[in-house]
């Protein structure tokens, strides 16, 4: 595991590439925080990576998310969405983002750009030292994963970058709790008081003891799987009959990527084979509406021109792009 003076290197060094550039599946190892009651707190306690090639105690995801208004030969005018991995993840060059870059420079298209912009969420592993939350079910192992968006990943990373940090917050001995606080802004959950300890605390002889006997997730395990190029030529079919308002067409991309909760029609269910049905951003089970992370993008353009007093919907959008592209 590397030292906090390590991850604060590795940070300064991401944010800078960053600006240079200009984001594990459904089982119940994964705690629902988004479910906790608004004015509550849930206390968790972060460890380090089982990969010890990993400098950072998280693994950051990059997502694309493609709506379709139904299925094609199903539910033709239910809304569904497939969640798919960017390459970027890999430094490599997403034809999806290569399309749409140039959409940010046209005021009329940077809400439509905007839609099918990745979206980052970072993978922990620890412990729900105290939880507000009444599961019906918890795993027998007490290390659980987190799927923390960009908003709350930021409280933690600007933690870390603080000089008056000075143990690893991981540390078994001397690491630091976080409370994770949600009250609501407007109809929407925030989180924005969440916050580590004051104090330090060392792991206690249960949570040293499922360490010891259940051992660490590797959570490279829980990422998404680099596309091949045919699943790539998939997600960028599929980016394509999206924005021409097609429907999703299961007989040629449910062997690549689904919606979550598809049926395949022999009774099973299809779940997104990047193991992104949990997205922290939009969870798919909550009781209240928890507002999405600020989406990395490049810099804001002006709004889109406002059509006989009103500003173009992502439809409207939509539409014209259809028609330019049947112009051509």
């Amino acid at each position: 595991m590397a030292s906090l003076a390590d991850i604060r290197a590795r940070l300064l060094q991401e944010e800078s590439k960053s600006k240079g550039r200009s984001g594990g599946g459904g089982d119940n190892a994964i705690y629902p925080f988004w479910n906790i009651p608004e004015g509550s707190t849930a206390v968790l306690r972060f460890l380090p990576d089982g990969d010890e090639s990993n400098s950072f105690f998280w693994r950051e995801r990059q997502m694309i998310r493609i709506e379709f208004a139904g299925i094609k030969g199903g539910e033709t005018n239910k809304k569904v969405t497939v969640t798919v991995p960017c390459v970027e993840m890999w430094n490599e060059t997403c034809p999806v983002h290569a399309t749409i870059r140039p959409w940010f420079k046209d005021k009329r298209m940077e809400e439509i750009a905007r839609k099918y912009w990745k979206k980052r969420s970072y993978l922990f592993q620890g412990f729900v030292v105290t939880s507000p939350l009444q599961e019906d079910t918890l795993p027998e192992n007490p290390i659980r994963r987190f799927a923390i968006n960009s908003s709350i990943f930021n409280i933690i990373k600007t933690a870390l970058m603080d000089p008056e940090m000075v143990e690893l917050p991981t540390d078994y001995m001397q690491g630091t709790d976080f409370r994770l606080a949600k009250t609501t802004k407007g109809q929407y959950a925030d989180y924005s008081t969440s916050s580590w300890a004051r104090k330090e605390r060392s792991l206690n002889e249960t949570e040293l003891g499922a360490v010891a006997g259940s051992g660490l997730f590797n959570l490279n395990d829980f990422m998404p799987k680099k596309p091949s190029a045919e699943e790539l030529n998939a997600i960028m079919e599929m980016f394509e009959a999206s924005v021409d308002g097609e429907l999703y067409d299961p007989n040629k991309w449910s062997q690549f990527y689904k919606p979550a909760g598809f049926s395949t029609g022999s009774g099973t269910t299809g779940a997104v084979p990047v193991g992104d049905d949990i997205d922290e951003d939009t969870p798919v089970v909550k009781p209240t509406p928890v507002a999405s992370a600020p989406v990395t993008a490049p810099a804001a353009q002006e709004q889109p021109v406002a059509t006989e007093g009103k500003k173009p919907s992502v439809d409207d959008l939509l539409s014209m792009i259809r028609n330019r592209k049947q112009s051509a």
